[in-house]
């Protein structure tokens, strides 16, 4: 069996051991991206803006609503954590995008210490241009490309990278991973396609193509980091909701995404980070791992 027709497996941080991912609508997805006939419905109406705005217009429909109690049930979502009680929201995209009570995610404590900036599944690579690949051995790109600009690639070069990759069923909004000032986010175009790993283990460049937003960080401890927030096929839009120039503390809120599966890659200066021994092993076979927001990413070196 190739790559791209195997269950996606990842690590589970908590408790060890590795798990089976139940990816949403996995017979759409897979449809898609691994047959000829979907590859081709991608390429002419799913990775465009057009698509995706739809989509986020239906999820901001009052009837969208009614998706909500069986979207938690189905997949044995926490309302514990919510900060609303689950019959408030008025949307589907308003409950996709929801804050947790502050309780819910603990920031690892620690000036050296940078924490995961959101929920999801995580990839770690101290030195990206000696790695091997990311979600396969052979499929990379620069971080030029990832940062949409040859200085910033340069300024960057032998950097190490996060690749931080959101499900539906995971909480939405996304935070700082270190102390610091951020500068204004800044817009790369570009398309949506898919960010599961059905479709990156067929074309990992996706995370360059698609849509994003890169802020820099300047941070006391960890020099200068970039964070980008990648789009996706039926992410409606991404919100920021930081001040530029306004020093953040690591686990302040920066912003959120819209429906949809997402991506966040943070990157750091070479050097500047010495990763947490786990992410890095099971990364190196390019297995993710499993964490939640404000857990420890690793330490200044």
């Amino acid at each position: 069996m190739s790559d791209a027709l195997q269950p996606i497996h990842f690590y589970d941080r908590h408790d060890r051991t590795v798990r089976t991912e139940r990816i949403y609508g996995e017979k759409w997805l897979r449809w898609a991206y691994e047959h000829p006939v979907g590859r081709m419905s991608v390429e002419a109406l799913l990775k465009r803006a057009v698509f995706s705005k739809w989509y986020g217009w239906r999820m901001n429909r009052p009837a969208s609503a009614a998706k909500v109690l069986p979207f938690i049930v189905d997949y044995e979502v926490d309302v514990d954590e919510f900060a609303k009680p689950p019959l408030s929201y008025k949307t589907f995209n308003e409950f996709f995008y929801r804050t947790l009570k502050p309780e819910a995610r603990p920031i690892a404590p620690g000036a050296e210490v940078a924490v995961l900036p959101a929920d999801g599944r995580h990839l770690v690579f101290p030195d990206v241009d000696a790695c091997m690949g990311f979600y396969v051995k052979g499929a990379k790109f620069t971080l030029a490309e990832l940062l949409g600009d040859e200085a910033l690639g340069r300024e960057f070069a032998g950097g190490s990278l996060v690749i931080s990759r959101l499900c539906p069923v995971d909480y939405h909004r996304f935070h700082f991973p270190v102390n610091g000032t951020p500068g204004e986010p800044e817009l790369i175009n570009g398309c949506l396609y898919s960010v599961s790993p059905v479709a990156l283990r067929r074309n990992v460049r996706y995370l360059v193509q698609n849509k994003r937003e890169r802020t820099l960080v300047d941070s006391p401890e960890f020099g200068r980091v970039a964070v980008l927030e990648i789009g996706a096929t039926c992410v409606g839009s991404i919100g920021q909701e930081f001040v530029p120039g306004r020093a953040v503390a690591k686990g302040d809120a920066k912003g959120w995404f819209a429906f949809g599966g997402s991506c966040v890659a943070t990157v750091f200066q070479r050097g500047r980070i010495r990763f947490d021994a786990d992410l890095v092993e099971q990364s190196a076979g390019h297995v993710e791992t499993y964490a939640k927001m404000g857990e420890r990413l690793g330490v200044a070196t």
